[in-house]
């Protein structure tokens, strides 16, 4: 008796989720994996895809040697933020380099800012600014830029 009311409650949590809605999608063409006809968003457009790795700390490392999750998150809404506000993606990653002539690597903490934007004047000199910040708060000597050419579609 018991294993048919199990049974019951069973079925009735598959149902439930079944039949739940999905969740909305941002397209008026579901069929479509694109977003087309977006005007600010032109198809002609030259993209870039520019990565910027961050030193956040070393590993293992405390107190000052460390950027906090709270000061990270203040350098993205003031100086990233403004710059890119449609958006970009932070990753979070392990970096590993070695200075000329040290016997070991430094192995740091990072954080990677990937931005996806059209290549224009405006955008590089908004990307320096923040490279440029980055070293002016925590007095890193570099903020390592990657820019390639990208193929973008909304």
């Amino acid at each position: 008796m018991p294993s048919r009311f199990l049974f019951a409650a069973l079925f009735l949590a598959i149902s439930g989720c079944v039949s739940a809605p999905l969740p909305a999608v941002h397209t008026k063409d579901p069929a479509s994996s694109s977003l087309h006809g977006d005007p600010t968003r032109p198809a002609q457009a030259q993209w870039l895809r520019t990565e910027l790795y961050f030193s956040v700390g070393k590993l293992g490392g405390s107190g000052a040697d460390v950027i906090s999750p709270e000061r990270w998150r203040a350098f993205l809404d003031k100086e990233v933020t403004p710059r890119f506000p449609d958006g970009f993606s932070v990753l979070d990653a392990y970096g590993q380099w070695r200075d000329h002539g040290a016997k070991e690597p430094e192995r740091l903490g990072t954080k990677v800012i990937v931005i996806l934007h059209e290549d224009t004047a405006q955008h590089g000199q908004d990307i320096e600014a923040i490279r440029l910040a980055w070293k002016r708060i925590t007095g890193d000597l570099s903020v390592l830029r990657l820019s390639q050419p990208a193929q973008v579609s909304f």
